[in-house]
């Protein structure tokens, strides 16, 4: 399958099951709690079970790293090439009744992510795209091409998390920076702003976060023409040991 054919497979996924966590949120549901104290939805094992069952049929060959398999302890080894599936990023947003949630889908390859899918099915958008070659943004079943903008002269739109803020070390990061608008907001839906140039970073410096986290809005916000990068200012890289990330900071234009 080619790269293009790979993204259509992975938004087909995406879409099905952001519409599969839609029929649980009309319907009702109980929120029950991980060994991590975390929260899981029976919209996150659906769509988790729609996403990989997608995935392994069309590249039976490729790893599916996902995150509901993976805290029931069913954790594959990084391989070359992998996708990485956070079936419903935002839980807690979507368990009290927000809308910033997301199903992600990215596609790994030799430790970077190169496509990815957001599907934010309560915004009734859709973000994509494949490093070096684009990203578009669907709504309303218009589809147009996204980028970053360059980083405003009046100031820059910070994203901060809704719900895992660590407010001294983001504090610390913005005293050098001249912002003009803070938006707190929940999910991997941040990358999507950025890479459609509605907002400028998203500090995160906490090492909390996972992998199935970030890689596909980090494919999204690359193919845009953004950058995520490290403490040391380099790239975010995937297949780490336990699939856990550094803090990090994502950013749009220059």
């Amino acid at each position: 399958m080619t790269r293009a054919e790979l993204l259509d497979l992975a938004v087909r996924l995406a879409r099905e099951a952001g519409d599969a966590i839609q029929a649980v949120r009309r319907a009702g549901f109980a929120v029950e709690r991980k060994g991590d104290a975390s929260p899981v939805t029976a919209a996150d094992r659906l769509a988790e079970g729609i996403i990989t069952e997608g995935l392994r049929e069309a590249t039976p060959d490729w790893p599916v790293v996902a995150e509901e398999a993976c805290a029931d302890g069913r954790i594959p080894a990084p391989t070359e090439r992998f996708w990485l599936v956070d079936p419903l990023d935002g839980t807690r947003e979507f368990a009290a009744g927000r809308d910033d949630y997301v199903a992600c889908i990215a596609l790994i390859e030799n430790g970077r992510p190169i496509l990815g899918v957001l599907d934010a099915p309560a915004h009734g958008e859709i973000y994509a795209g494949i490093v070096g070659e684009g990203a578009w943004m669907e709504k309303d079943g218009q589809r147009r091409p996204i980028a970053v903008r360059p980083l405003p002269a009046g100031g820059v739109h910070v994203l901060d998390s809704q719900s895992h803020r660590d407010g001294a070390a983001t504090a610390s990061f913005c005293a050098d920076l001249r912002v003009a608008e803070t938006t707190r907001m929940g999910s991997a839906l941040k990358f999507g702003w950025i890479a459609a140039g509605r907002a400028d970073v998203m500090p995160r410096l906490s090492s909390t976060i996972m992998e199935w986290d970030t890689a596909a809005g980090q494919a999204v916000l690359e193919a845009a023409g953004g950058r995520v990068l490290d403490a040391k200012g380099a790239p975010l890289t995937y297949g780490k040991p336990g699939y856990r990330n550094p803090g990090f900071v994502a950013w749009g234009g220059t």
